[in-house]
This record gives structure tokens, C-alpha cells and sequence, in this order.
């Protein structure tokens, strides 16, 4: 049977969601964990790749087996061998046709930055960082010409290994909670697919307008320009959280978990 498991990670003390030698990625103890409860070795594929430093409320994975589980078991028995910052929200039997990345018809992820003219402390790794004010209104105003299809290069690592520039964002929304003396600022991004580094190096360039260094407009030049060098540098991966991915109401899988209600 076909098994897709929710998952929440904090990323602070792991090398990305992808498996590698050094053992310290989430795949790794996820699969670890998956293989001391099962007996027996599981290999997964995720929804979306994170790199070291990002969290994801609700990264998705499948695997196959011939273990006979209820779904409870596979959350609960799982659990109990991952750290404490990694957990399994659901666990659900799917379609074999149903594909945790290929089935994914959207991506969503939220940035939460901390502007404060003094570092973060018991949030550090948590949230992204700006000391200087941002004006709202600016960012806000270069969001239209991120939306739509587009030839994203311009906010593509240079490891990146998708087969196309070419992908299609269709939200992008900027929300503030400002207190007395700071605030933070959300940023989120709906997309079909995203590029790597496509998200840090946008918010790098949402960021460069909100601090004045350049007007919204450029925006557009960034993107016409579909060249990686006429971008801001890329943004740090701390705030960045993997919202989860979006696929079709008949497959019937959870839209969000308990860790939304930190976030949100």
C-alpha cells in the first residue's frame, strides 16, 4: 500500500530535508525513525525539498510498504523515534497513482521577519532579520510584477536543477504586527513550483524596496533581466516555512495541522 505522511520539522539543526552522508538531514531521521517502527527499511519522497535552516509546517511525503498499520499507528509509533523536532501531523493510505511532488498542483510558504533595530533572541532561527524600517506601501507595490508566469532566472540558484525557469506564482501577500518599538512583517508565496533559492531571492529584492534602496519598479527590471547578478543577494532561510503543498479536493488529505496555530 501506498502511505502519505504530514510532517512539521524546525530546521535549525539540519542540513536541508535531503538525505546525505553526514546522516543530519530531516529525510534521514525521518527514515530512520519510519525504519526502527516498521522493522524494515522505508524510503520517502517529499513534496519540496527545504534547505538547511527551513522549517515546514506541513511538508508531505509518501512511501510503500507491505507493513499492515492503522494510520494512528504510522503517526504515533513513528513519533516515538523522531526528535523533538521533527513530528508527524497525519498519516493517511493514498491512490498508488498519487505522488507526493508530482501530485502537488501548488506550494505555499510564508517568511516572517523580525524588523527591530536589535537582533532576535528567543526567536533567533525562527525569523528572518532587518534592522532597518521597510516601507510596506513599496513592497506591496512591487508585487505585480511577480505575479503571473514568468522566466524566473533572475531568482534562480545557480545549483538549481529544474528543468525550466518558467513557473507560475499566483500569491503573494505582506501582512504586519508592529509593537511599540518593532514589528514583524509576513510574507507569503503561492506558486505551482518554485526555483531553489527562488523565495530568499525575491524576499532579498522585496527587502532591497522596503529599506529604499530601490524603487518598486525595478522589480520588473529584475525580472526581465533574467540574470541572477542584477538581483539583492539572497536572503537568510531563517523565517522561512514550508506551508505545505496543495493538491486536489479527491485525494482528501489535510490542508493544515495543529502547527498553523504558532504560525498563523
Amino acid at each position: 500500500m501506498r502511505i502519505a505522511l504530514g510532517i512539521s520539522y524546525g530546521g535549525c539543526a539540519y542540513q536541508g530535508w535531503q538525505s546525505q552522508l553526514s546522516g543530519k538531514t530531516v529525510q534521514d531521521k525521518l527514515e530512520l525513525a519510519l525504519e526502527k517502527f516498521a522493522a524494515r527499511p522505508v524510503r520517502t519522497l517529499c513534496a519540496g525539498r527545504t534547505d538547511a535552516g527551513v522549517h515546514a509546517l506541513m511538508q508531505v511525503v509518501h512511501f510503500d510498504t507491505s507493513v499492515q498499520r492503522d494510520t494512528s499507528s504510522w503517526v504515533r509509533g513513528t513519533n516515538a523515534f523522531l526528535p523533538s523536532d521533527i513530528a508527524v501531523q497525519w498519516a493517511r493510505q493514498v491512490p498508488d497513482e498519487f505522488h507526493s511532488r508530482a501530485s502537488a498542483i501548488a506550494r505555499r510558504y510564508a517568511y516572517v521577519v523580525l524588523e527591530s533595530p536589535v537582533r532576535p533572541s528567543v526567536e533567533a532561527g525562527r525569523v528572518g532579520w532587518v534592522y532597518r524600517p521597510l516601507d510596506g506601501r513599496a513592497m506591496q507595490q512591487s508585487i505585480p510584477h511577480l505575479l503571473g508566469e514568468h522566466d524566473f532566472s533572475s531568482f534562480r540558484a545557480a545549483q538549481c536543477q529544474a528543468k525550466s525557469p518558467v513557473k507560475t506564482i499566483s500569491r503573494i501577500e505582506i501582512s504586519r504586527r508592529k509593537g511599540p518599538a518593532s514589528g514583524y512583517w509576513r510574507f507569503e508565496f503561492e506558486a505551482n513550483a518554485f526555483l531553489h533559492h527562488m523565495i530568499r531571492n525575491i524576499m532579498g529584492c522585496l527587502l532591497a524596496i522596503g529599506q529604499g534602496n530601490h524603487p518598486p519598479e525595478w522589480m520588473a527590471e529584475v525580472v526581465a533581466a533574467r540574470r541572477r547578478d542584477v538581483a539583492a543577494p539572497t536572503f537568510s532561510p531563517h523565517g522561512l516555512y514550508f506551508l505545505g503543498p496543495v493538491y486536489e479536493d479527491h485525494y482528501d488529505l489535510p490542508a493544515s495541522t495543529a502547527a498553523y496555530d504558532w504560525l498563523l
